[in-house]
């Protein structure tokens, strides 16, 4: 696994994070209506990625996997979709996913 990285507004003596957005001029556009947070793999950027659990009742995860490209760590990307664009997210994951019949084959 990879170290932790110390946030930039810490390195560079902000207070809080709002402090060195403001300061940098970054403006987060809050999305209007509902919004939905998908976890993305910070090495290929697809969406199918899962908790890694210890296998111990009590011990938590060890971190994040993705499906894709294999990686594993501890902060995969965050995109905020719109219930649009959440929607449409799920329209294609359903597309790219095996049916119950091609699953049951595999099964077999």
């Amino acid at each position: 696994m990879s170290a932790m990285k110390t946030p930039d507004w810490i390195n560079e003596g902000y207070d809080s994070k709002a402090d060195y957005e403001k300061a940098k001029g970054i403006h987060k556009e809050k999305k209007k209506g509902k919004t939905f947070r998908v976890k993305k793999c910070s090495e290929c950027g697809s969406t199918e990625v899962e908790v890694i659990l210890s296998g111990e009742e009590g011990k938590g995860s060890k971190g994040w996997g993705c499906k894709s490209c294999k990686w594993k760590g501890e902060n995969p990307e965050e995109k905020e979709l719109s219930e649009n664009e959440f929607m449409e997210h799920l329209d294609k994951m359903k597309e790219t996913s095996p049916s119950d019949a091609e699953l049951r084959k595999i099964k077999k």
